[in-house]
């Protein structure tokens, strides 16, 4: 029986523990979502909530920032943590994380999971009321298919050329060699 187990030990020795859950925090700070085994995202939840805790806190904010910064070792990381995750999640009481199970890895079959932090989901583009899209999100697709269209564009181009093109020789070949073979016929 697993009475009063702390927590998962990860097949690692407790240096290797602790800095395997030390990396994956800084890459969910940073990132804001992370991709790995279920049971490590379920070792990093505690973890990491309890580091935004600490980046909350108002009164003495020195020194939970020194905290802090004895378990993530990256300064940007620390200040974005104390600049924006601390503010964000000032009147939450509590979980600020959010696993999501992915389903069993194809080479070794471990159970995967999402482990993101609330406030960043992904958000799809919101429509107006007749079904149309806001106007600067029109713009910037209208440029899209114009922009992928151009090399299909231009191979018609070259196959109405067909000869011309031919003759001034094929794709790999250089610009002078072109000009020399054109002068040359």
């Amino acid at each position: 029986m697993r009475h009063r187990v702390g927590f998962r030990k990860l097949g690692r020795t407790t240096p290797h523990r602790t800095a395997l859950l030390r990396n994956l925090a800084t890459a969910l700070f940073e990132r804001e979502r992370i991709k790995t085994t279920l049971m490590k995202a379920k070792e990093l939840r505690p973890y990491a909530e309890r580091l935004i805790t600490q980046a909350k806190c108002d009164d003495d904010r020195l020194h939970a920032r020194r905290l802090v910064a004895r378990e993530i070792h990256d300064g940007t990381v620390v200040k974005k943590l104390f600049d924006d995750l601390g503010a964000r999640y000032a009147t939450r009481p509590g979980g600020y994380t959010r696993i999501l199970r992915l389903g069993p890895r194809r080479g070794d079959g471990a159970e995967m999971a999402i482990v993101e932090l609330l406030g960043s989901e992904y958000k799809p583009e919101k429509k107006d009321e007749k079904g149309k899209k806001a106007e600067g999100e029109k713009k910037a697709s209208e440029s899209k298919p114009a922009r992928a269209a151009a090399p299909r564009a231009k191979k018609k181009k070259e196959k109405a050329e067909g000869g011309e093109k031919k003759a001034a020789g094929k794709g790999g070949r250089g610009k002078k060699k072109a000009a020399k073979e054109t002068e040359a016929e």
